[in-house]
């Protein structure tokens, strides 16, 4: 329903492969025998993040992720790479994990986050060589780590309870609480449970401490808040300024409306916390965040909406005169929302990365006239840096994880830095995609994207793979995704189309915002007239064989099309779906969502709830339904997808659900992935293939 919003053993210094990743991906031990993408591929794929560059623009510091099916899990290290793409090594290989890499001022060291003295702490290593050292010896677990432009200090958040004086008065009332016999929660406001874990009270509070010595300061001491936003924020949303004499964060200190605010406001503190934090955006009810300074100092660039209670509304740059002056918007035409955004070395441009047309793009912005130009159009690009003349960023399609890249300012050039998953990505075949429009609902120019099963032979009829994305304001483009991938079914010997209807992201705000109190109605349209778009282009899909695939409001659409379009598929697959929207509101925990989307609550518009409902027809449905749901997905509870299954089993529909208990939202442990994927591949062969 809701938007989007690691064991391997590698020796010191060399890349090679661990016995456990071997394990994981067989097929890339036989990469002389090239074989279709499997999930055992996608596993295998090293995953590439958090891109920064050394102040001497001469590095670039990176995060690789690997996956450990021993251990199912995840684990990360750090990795170094010359900005001209030269000298790739890997920096940190302990068995624990190492992330967040923040360079100091001289490029020779970095302070980084790890876990390997038994917490989350701050440490710190040279790139020359030598072993780390421990910065922070907290008593509780460090993460989201920023470091002071001048050195002097770094910054971090810890969960405490904000009206304990330390993070040890945390510490000790944790512990009192584990000695407890009784476990019972009391709760007076919401939130009572987020996303997937229930509230106990703590709030994410930055720190901030000085690098040769002194504790380590809640700067936002008191404050009912948390920093970064729950549950996708991060590091982004907080900076220190240019001075290192003080930080600036988004937090949202909503009080008892926290659960249906979106009001998330831009605070500024001194490092020392010797004042309390100062709104700088109180004059937006809305959401304010991703603190940007420019090299100067001199400007503040940060993300602001404008809709209060409207989370996918359209971010746009505000330039902030630092400290007190004026305020501007940059480029107020411009019909796109940026997700990230950094200053050029000289402070004259912005860069942006933005959903475009079913890609994920890269911008520079005029900072004196707000002229856009598109430098980096195809393919997903995230994780900005700068370094010397050139962007540094990732990179990744349907075909290909994300790589980094750099490129000029002008869009010349542009150079691949790193090849992590080259030899991975040549022993998994994939299938071919391409882009295709077509007039959807209202005549409507759409967008969608087709992929090619593997070994494609044009003479042959292949099964389709319909897929529906989440959101609703969300895209599926062209991105290397680790759960709804289509090169999974591609390399099942599946067609995969993939629509981004009204109400997706990247097609202007009017297209954006035009499902408001209409989720079955435009949506469906788009669908029905994309399937039947890509039938008649692509004659060698076969149009007797197909079944739809969605989860989250992909879900719901399933549930939705069971009963006002019964009679189009040949199997369903509903992921973490809402069968009862009436109910959804009362059992989900961000009010906010279902209040912008179905246009109040369901005491003051019972109608914005019932009109689009999927248990209202699901007396129509007879199409076999696979259910899949998360016990620990509080977004969507798993009630919604154990009702639907009730319906179906009631009505004699053939079904099947896969239900777990340790999985949210997402699934996202490894083996619970496989499982997933191979279960989803056999309920697709069952009523495609056979």
């Amino acid at each position: 329903m809701h938007k989007n919003r690691r064991r391997t053993c590698r020796a010191r210094g060399t890349c090679f492969v661990s016995i456990i990743v071997l394990a994981l991906s067989m097929a890339v031990a036989g990469a002389q025998t090239p074989h279709p993408f499997s999930i055992h591929d996608m596993l295998a794929m090293d995953r590439i993040s958090d891109p920064q560059a050394s102040p001497d623009g001469q590095w670039i510091a990176f995060v690789v992720r690997t996956t450990d099916l021993e251990a199912n899990r995840g684990r990360t290290d750090l990795w170094l790479v010359s900005s001209d793409g030269a000298n790739l090594r890997q920096l940190t290989s302990h068995p624990d994990s190492d992330s967040s890499p923040r360079w100091a001022p001289d490029s020779r060291t970095i302070w980084f986050l790890s876990s390997r003295s038994g917490s989350s702490q701050v440490w710190r290593i040279a790139i020359d060589g030598g072993e780390a050292r421990q910065v922070t010896d907290e008593p509780l677990d460090a993460g989201n780590l920023i470091a002071s432009p001048d050195g002097r200090y770094v910054g971090f958040t810890m969960e405490v309870f904000p009206d304990g004086a330390t993070a040890q008065a945390t510490k000790e009332r944790l512990d009192a609480i584990e000695q407890r016999k009784a476990t019972g929660r009391v709760y007076e406001r919401l939130f009572v449970r987020h996303w997937d874990r229930w509230s106990d009270g703590r709030r994410s509070h930055l720190f901030v401490k000085a690098i040769d010595g002194g504790p380590a300061v809640d700067v936002m001491a008191g404050m009912d808040a948390d920093t970064p936003s729950i549950p996708f924020g991060g590091p982004e949303e907080m900076t220190f300024t240019q001075d290192g004499r003080g930080v600036v964060f988004s937090a949202k200190d909503a009080g008892r409306e926290e659960a249906w605010s979106t009001d998330f406001d831009l605070y500024y503190s001194p490092a020392d916390g010797s004042e309390a934090p100062k709104c700088l955006t109180v004059e937006n009810e809305a959401w304010d965040t991703q603190p940007v300074f420019s090299p100067d100092g001199r400007t503040l660039a940060y993300l602001a909406m404008s809709r209060p209670g409207y989370e996918s509304d359209q971010f746009r740059i505000v330039l902030h005169d630092w400290p007190g002056g004026s305020k501007r918007v940059l480029a107020p035409q411009w019909d796109r929302s940026p997700s990230s955004i950094c200053f050029s070395a000289d402070g004259r441009t912005l860069y942006a990365s933005a959903a475009n047309l079913g890609q994920h793009s890269l911008f520079s912005i005029d900072v004196a006239s707000g002229s856009v130009q598109t430098i980096i159009r195809d393919g997903h690009v995230h994780a900005l840096s700068v370094a010397g003349e050139r962007i540094v960023y990732a990179l990744s399609t349907m075909q290909s994880p994300a790589e980094l890249y750099s490129v000029a300012p002008d869009g010349a050039g542009a150079r691949k830095l790193t090849d992590i998953n080259g030899a991975k990505v040549a022993a998994a075949k994939m299938g071919d995609f391409e882009q295709f429009t077509f007039a959807g609902w209202n005549g409507e120019t759409v967008y969608a994207y087709v992929v090619k099963p593997v070994d494609f032979d044009p003479a042959r009829k292949y099964p389709v793979a319909f897929l529906i994305h989440g959101g609703p304001q969300g895209s599926f483009g062209n991105v290397f995704h680790y759960r709804w991938n289509p090169q999974a079914y591609a390399g099942a010997g599946y067609a995969a189309v993939m629509v981004d209807f009204h109400g997706s992201t990247g097609y202007g705000q009017a297209f954006c915002d035009s499902i408001q109190g209409d989720w079955g109605g435009k949506p469906l349209v788009d669908l029905q007239k994309g399937l039947a778009a890509a039938l008649e282009k692509y004659p060698w899909m076969d149009g007797d064989r197909v079944a739809a695939l969605g989860g989250s409001f992909g879900g719901y659409m399933v549930n939705w099309i069971a009963g006002n379009w019964p009679d189009r598929f040949r199997c369903l697959v509903n992921h973490d779906g809402n069968l009862d929207e009436r109910m959804a509101y009362f059992d989900t925990e961000e009010l906010w969502f279902p209040e912008w989307d179905h246009m109040g609550t369901p005491w003051d518009n019972p109608e914005g709830f019932e009109k689009h409902n999927p248990l209202r027809f699901v007396g129509n449905w007879k199409t076999p339904m696979l259910v899949i749901h998360g016990a620990q997905d509080f977004r969507v509870v798993d009630t919604q997808g154990l009702g639907t299954f009730n319906a179906l089993q009631r009505r004699g529909i053939p079904s099947k659900l896969l239900h777990f208990p340790d999985e949210g939202h997402w699934v996202l442990k490894p083996h619970n992935s496989i499982q997933w994927h191979e279960t989803v591949l056999a309920w697709l062969d069952r009523w495609l293939k056979n």
